[in-house]
């Protein structure tokens, strides 16, 4: 499965659980779970709410896309 989402990475940088992101967002704890394994993605409002919490770009909590690498070059 082709990962979408940093989600994983960047709560392990910041030393976030899953938990707080969860409580955060009034969702359970399996949703966000299944974001953090790519299985499902979250809305782009849950995206905002997340990276306003994080203190970070929205562009951070999604990997590029290729035809963004193919432009940077």
């Amino acid at each position: 499965m082709k990962k979408i989402n940093r989600l994983d990475e960047i709560l392990t940088e910041k030393g976030i659980y899953n938990r707080e992101i969860a409580k955060l967002l009034n969702k359970s704890d399996q949703t966000v779970s299944r974001w953090i394994n790519n299985h499902r993605q979250p809305s782009v409002t849950d995206l905002y709410e997340i990276a306003k919490y994080l203190k970070i770009d929205i562009r951070d909590l999604l990997y590029p896309s290729e035809w963004v690498k193919k432009a940077s070059k």
